[in-house]
Parts: C-alpha cells; sequence; structure tokens
C-alpha cells in the first residue's frame, strides 16, 4: 500500500469516527477535514435568503461564524449533524455558515450581529425571523474540541422558538 494510500484511509477511517462521536467523547480532528463554509462574498445574500424562508417557516436563523481551517468550527459541524442535534436544526433553525476568511472577512456582518472579532471561532448568533439578535454568542464554542455534543443540543434547546 502507498502511504498516500495509507493516509487516505487514515482520513477516512478518522471521519468515520469523529462522524460516529456519542455525547461524552471528546472529538478527534481529522487533517482532512469538511468543506463547510461558502465563499466569503456569498454572506450577505445567505443571510438575506435565510431570513426570508424564516419569516415563512416561523423558524429561528443560526449564523455560524468561522472557517473551514478552524478545528472547532469542524467539531461544531459534526455535532451540528449528529442526533439529536440535526432533528432540532432541521425543525427550528435555518442555519448559515458565514466564513469569517483568516479571521480578515465579513468582520462588518460579525459586528452588526454583536459577535467581536477576532475572538475565537466558532461563534454563534441566534436571529428571530424578523433578524432580530436574540443572542450573540462570544466565545463559548470556541474551544469545540474538548466540549460535548450535549453543550450543542442545551444550546438549540434553548434558543428554539
Amino acid at each position: 500500500m502507498t502511504a498516500g494510500k495509507l493516509r487516505m484511509g487514515l482520513v477516512a477511517a478518522g471521519l468515520a469516527l469523529a462522524l460516529g462521536l456519542s455525547v461524552g467523547v471528546e472529538a478527534q480532528v481529522v487533517p482532512g477535514h469538511a468543506h463547510i463554509y461558502p465563499t466569503v462574498d456569498s454572506a450577505q445574500a445567505d443571510i438575506h435568503a435565510a431570513l426570508e424562508e424564516a419569516r415563512k417557516t416561523h423558524k429561528r436563523v443560526i449564523l455560524d461564524f468561522g472557517g473551514d481551517w478552524c478545528g472547532d468550527c469542524q467539531v461544531l459541524n459534526i455535532y451540528f449533524h449528529q442526533s439529536p442535534n440535526a432533528e432540532l436544526l432541521e425543525k427550528n433553525f435555518i442555519l448559515v455558515d458565514v466564513n469569517i476568511g483568516r479571521e480578515d472577512a465579513n468582520l462588518d456582518i460579525a459586528s452588526k450581529y454583536g459577535v467581536p472579532m477576532p475572538h475565537g471561532v466558532p461563534a454563534l448568533v441566534v436571529l428571530d425571523e424578523h433578524g432580530k439578535v436574540l443572542y450573540s454568542q462570544k466565545n463559548e464554542f470556541a474551544d469545540m474540541r474538548h466540549m460535548e455534543a450535549s453543550s450543542v443540543t442545551e444550546f438549540l434547546n434553548k434558543w428554539k422558538p
């Protein structure tokens, strides 16, 4: 087996392990991380579209400020897509991933919603269906690699409509 195939196998195995994490197990961030955040220039349009949908569906909007390079953002993304968090998100929220580049992009949007940059990401903002800030997280999830999926569950339950 070549070194490249071995490395890809290890990355795939690590990602499978990370996706299968259960509550109470510390996450492992693997080198082959997921692409989560869209291009930097799509943030305004994505937020606008989410708010339009929220008004129609009476859901709340979560803005997730971060970057693909961020290990804690990767773990948060894994936790968002695990049960019961995936179901809570689907039923109650519209998630908008806001790319902050290397902590040098979309800082005006972060400031608008009360997120101090650069103080660690991921940082979450919860908006009502009209765009009113209900909660602006400062850096509570900035150490997500050492947190449990249940912390995300608690957050979602606290802020669901």
